[in-house]
């Protein structure tokens, strides 16, 4: 199975059958991809990672990211400063990427009884599959 196909089927299911959000979805595929064993903690600490709870701040598909670089760079034995480096990178990369790190910006309709919650499916499925190509090319080589 292709990786966009895997990263759709996932997405779809993260959200429509578990009803979880961006930044536990993109943990959960690249942990998968990278053959990562995430731990109950890890996925606890992302509960709250859709824009700081739907307050609208940084993107929980950013925010997983971050972390997941920091996993994956530790399993790697990379140091500290490599890992923050490729988190400022990457960062940086994303925003020219998608316009904005914020959650705000990249899902103005913003969250509310009115708003569907799933709105990020689209972005969700282009952004994991940014995040598993930026990690083949700048963590495994």
């Amino acid at each position: 199975m292709k990786i966009q196909q895997y990263i759709q089927e996932k997405v779809q299911k993260y959200y429509q059958e578990d009803d979880i959000n961006c930044a536990t979805a993109n943990l959960k595929i690249l942990a998968n991809q990278f053959d990562v064993s995430l731990n109950q903690q890890v996925i606890n600490a992302a509960i709250g990672m859709h824009g700081a709870g739907s307050y609208g701040a940084q993107c929980g598909l950013v925010e997983g990211m971050l972390m997941f670089l920091g996993i994956l760079g530790r399993a790697n034995s990379y140091s500290e400063k490599r890992i923050a480096e490729t988190c400022k990178t990457y960062a940086s990369t994303f925003e020219k990427e998608f316009g904005s790190l914020l959650c705000s910006s990249l899902r103005p309709e913003g969250f509310g009884p009115e708003v569907p919650p799933h709105l990020c499916t689209d972005i969700t499925e282009k952004a994991i599959f940014f995040n598993f190509n930026f990690i083949k090319s700048h963590l495994i080589k």
